[in-house]
């Protein structure tokens, strides 16, 4: 038998890309993927018995904030996304076109994690503005800071880096609304001459999610192109994608997943609805891309970390081969990566993370604090990045009621939520 650096053995192997879900083994030589099949005939210097437990592609957060320092959002991705099974991040607009440098040279060539990133329509990109949900003022209040041309060269430049743009649509950041359109329009031209996708943020905005007859105003993802990722798909607030009168999916929200508009989850600190999920899963609109919108404010709740957030998408309804679909190849493909990471093919850098799902009874709160209690759970339990293995950590406290208490806050702007009130707001 050959020797060779690891072998992961005797888990359930799923890899979507590869059409890949069988009980077997894992082969890591020289940093990279050797083979995978039923009983290889390798052995590894290391022998890592998953019995028991799912052996996936690394993970991939499809939206993330890292530019840990520089922005107010930042987190460090080895300590919050490696050490929980993440081998892939995507900075989601931290920084724009004059603060890219930054972001390149302090945090993705100093990271174990591979970090890329969407490129912000504005210049400055996050430095300065924190979340959007009631707080004034932000990256988009003057336009001659959303320049096509920089934004668009500076792409160009580094799509080894950089995947696509982020715009965020919210009225409190574009100076009271009146620059959404132009914000809107602009970073999708730009994602037009890169050919590459634009990332939208669409809450508490005067972009209209529902088209009406004679309003020529763009909207939301109506008019986003095949490709583009509409991010924050459950929030609650105003531009939620439920219809109010109808409690169902807005039919330009159908139609803008018809013709090739992608969702991802984007969960944040204010973003994710118990709710909301709840009536899209009864038409099974689940995610294309599961992202966290992970970043300082929601690290320690309600987002957590990658697999949380896994986990209430399967608390949910959504099929596991699915759910790590959605976090692998979906994420990796609609990003231009899917060559590259996503996957086991042989050749590919070793990025693998092993987990078990867990039986287990604990309550799981949303953005504002709703609960609910879930049975199954996913627990990281190894991770090797480029064959080299890291170290898993577990978060401190789920839930964590000092944040539930401060999160809670936010349940009167909610349009779509529970009869109830929260308990923390209710004393409980």
């Amino acid at each position: 038998m050959n020797c060779i650096d690891s072998v992961i053995r005797g888990g359930r192997v799923i890899d979507p890309k590869n059409e890949i879900d069988i009980i077997g083994d894992v082969a890591i030589h020289q940093g990279l993927i050797h083979s995978v099949g039923e009983g290889l005939q390798v052995t590894g210097k290391e022998e890592f018995n998953a019995e028991g437990c799912l052996v996936t592609p690394g993970l991939i957060d499809g939206h993330v904030h890292c530019y840990q320092y520089a922005t107010p959002l930042g987190i460090n991705p080895d300590e919050r996304c490696l050490s929980r099974g993440v081998t892939t991040v995507v900075d989601a607009g931290s920084a724009g076109s004059s603060t890219f440098p930054g972001l390149r040279n302090f945090i993705a060539e100093r990271s174990e994690t591979r970090v890329l990133c969407f490129l912000h329509i504005a210049a400055h990109g996050l430095a300065a503005a924190g979340c959007s949900a009631g707080a004034p003022g932000g990256e988009s209040d003057c336009l001659n800071q959303l320049d096509v041309t920089s934004c668009r060269d500076v792409l160009e430049q580094n799509r080894d880096m950089i995947v696509g743009v982020k715009a965020r649509l919210s009225e409190t950041i574009a100076n009271q609304g009146e620059n959404e359109q132009e914000v809107y329009r602009r970073a999708m031209e730009v994602g037009r001459l890169c050919k590459v996708p634009t990332m939208v943020h669409h809450t508490l905005s005067t972009v209209p999610t529902q088209g009406r007859t004679g309003d020529k105003r763009l909207c939301c993802p109506r008019d986003m192109a095949p490709g583009d990722i509409y991010t924050h798909t459950y929030h609650a607030f105003p531009s939620t994608i439920i219809d109010l009168e109808t409690g169902n999916i807005h039919d330009d929200v159908i139609e803008a997943r018809r013709k090739g508009v992608l969702f991802e989850t984007g969960h944040g600190q204010g973003s994710f609805s118990w709710t909301v999920a709840e009536m899209c899963a009864k038409s099974s609109f689940w995610p294309d891309i599961i992202g966290t919108d992970l970043h300082s404010g929601n690290m320690d709740g309600p987002v957590y970390d990658l697999p949380r957030v896994m986990t209430k998408l399967l608390h949910l309804g959504m099929p596991l081969y699915d759910v790590i679909s959605a976090v692998t190849v979906n994420t990796a493909k609609a990003i231009g990566k899917g060559g590259e990471i996503g996957s086991l093919s042989t050749g590919l850098e070793a990025d693998v993370t092993v987990m078990k799902i867990e039986e287990i009874e604990r309550e799981l709160e949303d953005s504002q604090s709703q609960t609910r209690r879930v049975r199954q759970w996913f627990t990281p339990v190894a991770v090797w990045r480029k064959g080299k293995r890291h170290e898993i950590t577990e978060p401190r406290e789920i839930p964590n009621m000092a944040a539930m208490k401060m999160n809670a806050k936010d349940w009167p702007l909610l349009l779509v939520k529970d009869a109830n009130p929260p308990s923390v707001l209710q004393g409980k």
